[in-house]
């Protein structure tokens, strides 16, 4: 039924996030036209969690070597703006793009769905 997700993180400067993502993070992108770049991600999975408060969206990449990951990133410039963390479901972490803009990495601790089979209700 679907093909995929579309991410859109709206930033103060995202000229300059679109720099960091290109050039920092090296994620594969295409120029849609005029600069305007969109990134292809790792595969993806989505999750649903209860709120008393207001509905959100929340993004985190995610790593399988959350430490080496971020190592990797900040020698070539990057901001970690959150150490790691143990949340018992992974690592977590953040690193700071040039808008100010956080973006959560994590290394899950749980099983992953993004590599399973494409079939419907697989409890593989």
């Amino acid at each position: 039924m679907f093909s995929g997700a579309h991410v859109i993180l709206y930033t103060r400067d995202a000229e300059a996030d679109r720099d960091f993502l290109k050039d920092v993070a090296g994620l594969p992108h295409v120029d849609a036209g005029r600069g305007w770049l969109i990134f292809r991600l790792p595969p993806a999975e989505i999750a649903v969690q209860p709120t008393e408060g207001e509905p959100k969206h929340e993004v985190y990449l995610m790593c399988e070597d959350l430490a080496r990951t971020l190592t990797a990133l900040e020698d070539k410039g990057a901001e970690i703006s959150r150490a790691i963390t143990d949340q018992g479901w992974g690592l977590l972490s953040a690193v700071r793009l040039p808008s100010g803009t956080e973006l959560p990495l994590y290394e899950p601790r749980h099983p992953t769905a993004y590599d399973l089979p494409d079939e419907p209700n697989s409890d593989v």
